[in-house]
């Protein structure tokens, strides 16, 4: 399947903008593009319970799996706060876990422009079962 990254990386930054990051004032947004076509998006939501905020990567893959999607194409991860917004070690290890037989692409934006990298640039040894 060809990757519109534009589209992806589109959808990301409209994501960003319903972020609830009062504390960080960071907010950052998703699309996660599954390997039948869909496109999930997602933004981080904050919480006074540092625990209990979830970054943007993850609720775009879990409301995805939520809906019978479990093979991971391509994430795009975008925030206005930060020029190639990486996605933090949880968030690596729950796209390690979900990019099935083909090795996910990850898209980021710097000055505007995208950058894509393999999931084995960010976690080259993931634990899956």
């Amino acid at each position: 399947m060809d990757i519109d990254y534009k589209l992806l990386m589109d959808q990301a930054k409209e994501a960003s903008k319903y972020s609830y990051s009062p504390f960080s004032k960071f907010a950052v947004g998703a699309a996660v593009l599954m390997s039948n076509g869909n496109i999930y998006t997602g933004c981080n939501v904050e919480n006074s319970s540092f625990g209990m905020t979830i970054c943007a990567e993850r609720c775009a893959i879990f409301k995805a799996v939520s809906e019978g999607q479990k093979e991971i194409l391509a994430v795009a991860i975008y925030s206005p706060n930060a020029d190639d917004c990486y996605p933090c070690g949880a968030c690596r290890q729950v796209m390690y876990e979900f990019q099935g037989e083909n090795e996910i692409s990850i898209i980021t934006e710097s000055k505007g422009n995208p950058v894509i990298r393999k999931m084995k640039d960010f976690l080259p040894y993931g634990f899956r079962i």
